[in-house]
């Protein structure tokens, strides 16, 4: 790939290679478990691939924002700042589903530029660029081309659907999958191997900049529930949720989302 962001591009596709080098220490399902504050899942795998992440990504001069790391807050005087999420999806990797992923987004000037995503179950890789596409297992991908709501395949949050935030949209034209990681959710929207998804929950940052810059990076568009672009390496990096697709449905989606749910209601729901 040719691009502006070849040396990050490098620097992504060798630190997803470190961490698969970690996960092959783990087995799904089997993994020993803590909780954090909020009773968020967190395991040795988290931790250690937090740890090969920087040290393969991080530079001086760059800014690191990541779910494992404490946050110093000095990544708000940088322009290049990597957000991470080495395990998202943490609750399908204890139990065994293969729904969990490695997430890396390189942000520029507060835009998500590039992103690599790698499910260590499935053995899927994604990587890309603004200026240089994406590739899906070291081959050229885009996102949906298709122009309708109407049959196209809806990537839901597990954890929403469960708590029935998805009942309101039962009657819908399109048909929806429930599944864990946002961040994977994204990367298969990038590739064109599902033509939307979208988040009816707060999220951070490093749970979307990799799968944003993925899919932006493809051809599709990303916005957020207030229908603004995803600008990141924000004091506080929640975000109220998050909409992406192939690049012919933003429209009628935004009217969807609009029609169903007020915006104060998203902002003010739980977590998940």
């Amino acid at each position: 790939m040719t691009s502006a962001y070849s040396d990050i591009l490098a620097r992504i596709e060798a630190a997803l290679d470190a961490a698969r080098v970690v996960f092959d220490r783990f087995t799904p399902g089997e993994v020993a478990t803590e909780f954090k504050a909020g009773h968020d899942p967190v395991t040795a795998a988290d931790r250690a691939v937090d740890a090969v992440l920087r040290q393969n990504l991080l530079r001086d001069g760059e800014g690191w924002l990541s779910e494992e790391s404490v946050d110093d807050f000095s990544r708000l005087g940088k322009e290049r700042v990597w957000v991470v999420d080495p395990l998202d999806g943490t609750r399908e990797f204890v139990q065994g589903i293969p729904e969990f992923c490695v997430s890396i987004g390189f942000v520029d000037n507060g835009r998500a530029v590039a992103g690599g995503v790698y499910n260590p179950a499935t053995k899927e890789t994604f990587l890309g660029s603004v200026d240089s596409g994406v590739r899906y297992n070291g081959n050229p991908a885009q996102p949906s081309s298709r122009t309708s709501l109407s049959g196209a395949l809806v990537l839901a949050s597990r954890s929403e659907v469960k708590r029935g935030e998805w009942k309101q949209f039962e009657a819908a034209p399109f048909q929806i999958r429930a599944m864990g990681s946002v961040a994977y959710k994204l990367a298969l929207v990038s590739a064109g191997l599902a033509d939307v998804t979208f988040t009816l929950t707060p999220k951070n940052e490093w749970d979307v900049a990799g799968g944003a810059a993925l899919v932006e990076s493809a051809g599709g568009f990303v916005r957020t529930l207030e229908n603004t672009p995803l600008r990141c390496n924000h004091r506080d990096p929640l975000i109220s949720g998050l909409l992406a697709g192939g690049p012919h449905l933003q429209e009628e989606l935004l009217a969807v989302v609009e029609q169903h749910i007020a915006p104060e209601t998203l902002r003010s729901a739980p977590r998940g």
